[in-house]
């Protein structure tokens, strides 16, 4: 096999021998041979992939995530660059929009010049791009999330389809959703919607921008925060909240906007988690740094299975639980580093630069085991007959 010297290499590959000494720190691409002197040589196959490396760097992707697809199989490369068009078609929305607005700018300085209250106007808009691209990475993150649930739930009925099945359509002629995500709540979804009126809201416009792409137009979609619901009193006859209310900032503020806007009649659905929910998940990633939370807080002591029917019974009468089993078997590392890295939490920070590490050691597990059996503890609560809010 030929090799070629660092110089020869980052020569051939036209990059600096800086680049190179960088991505072998951080396990990116590490020399195919290193000599007894400690020279490092590099082959042809080293060359394909760096060419990868330069390539998905040229189209946005951070280094860690780049990583994670060199383990990619063709269908993952698809489905990871599927989601760059998805994010470049936003940002492309985004500077239409920003040219149209700077015109009017430009007309209106010219002919009244610039305050102060102008030019913060103008960076706040120009600071917009940067929100763009972290919603649209909150939407993938989502993605990335539910993905593995459907790909390694042993329940045969999946969870949205279970979660649609609970909400009693009978009685519902205009429902809000919090929360959307993507919209999987909705996908293969056999109501039938005429005469009645469906609205998807999220905080994300990124994510809005996916619920969109995937459904029809027999839905309303609004980009609003759930603790600011911009519609009036006693107007829905159900509200859905998908794993959502352990996120809010303010939820007893949260709750009372929920409530006023249900008639009085209305029902509120709302999903959460247990505490042992993808416990394994989190053993599995403190096994290589103990120092790694996928959260910043603990989701269920927010709003979860053991305290959300007393968090809602201090909004409605009649509080109900349904719980919803399922295990998750995983046979793959790849859906499981993903996961990890998709969460909340501080792992990116502590995990930067052994990422490739990281998914060498969940493989070897997997490969020793057969497979990781992960806890699923998922539940709904169906609360109604509204109390008197002072």
């Amino acid at each position: 096999m030929e090799y070629f010297t660092t110089g020869q290499f980052a020569k051939l590959a036209n990059v600096s021998e800086r680049t190179l000494r960088y991505y072998d720190k951080i396990g990116l691409l590490k020399p195919s041979k290193i000599k007894k002197n400690g020279y490092r040589n590099y082959s042809k196959d080293d060359l394909f992939r760096l060419q990868k490396i330069i390539l998905l760097k040229k189209l946005g992707f951070p280094l860690e995530e780049i990583t994670i697809m060199l383990v990619e199989n063709d269908e993952g490369w698809v489905d990871t660059l599927r989601m760059q068009v998805n994010l470049v078609d936003q940002k492309i929305r985004y500077f239409s929009s920003l040219k149209e607005t700077l015109k009017k700018a430009i007309e209106i300085v010219a002919d009244e010049g610039m305050s102060l209250k102008k030019t913060v106007d103008l960076l706040n808009l120009l600071s917009s791009d940067e929100e763009i691209v972290e919603q649209y990475r909150n939407a993938t993150n989502l993605r990335v999330r539910i993905q593995l649930h459907h790909l390694y739930s042993t329940n045969p009925v999946e969870w949205f389809s279970w979660l649609r099945q609970k909400i009693d359509f009978s009685k519902i002629n205009r429902l809000l959703e919090l929360g959307c995500g993507n919209g999987d709540l909705w996908i293969g979804n056999a109501v039938d919607l005429r005469n009645r009126e469906i609205f998807l809201s999220d905080l994300s416009e990124g994510m809005l921008e996916d619920a969109k792409s995937r459904l029809s137009d027999e839905y309303s979609f609004m980009q609003m925060d759930a603790q600011n619901i911009p519609f009036k009193k006693d107007f829905f006859d159900a509200v859905v909240a998908n794993h959502l209310l352990f996120y809010l900032s303010d939820l007893p503020l949260g709750l009372s906007e929920i409530t006023r806007v249900l008639k009085k009649s209305g029902v509120f659905y709302a999903s959460t988690y247990g505490k042992s929910h993808m416990k394994e998940i989190n053993e599995l990633a403190q096994e290589v740094d103990s120092r790694i939370r996928l959260s910043t807080t603990f989701l269920p002591e927010q709003f979860g299975k053991e305290n959300g029917k007393e968090i809602l019974s201090r909004y409605f009468d009649d509080v109900e639980r349904f719980d919803y089993t399922d295990t998750l078997v995983i046979d793959q590392a790849k859906p499981v580093v993903d996961y990890i890295v998709s969460c909340h939490g501080n792992q990116n920070e502590i995990l930067s630069g052994r990422l490739h590490e990281f998914y060498e050691f969940v493989r070897t597990k997997i490969e020793n085991q057969g497979s990781i059996t992960v806890t699923k503890e998922a539940c709904l609560f169906i609360a109604q007959n509204k109390k008197s809010i002072k």
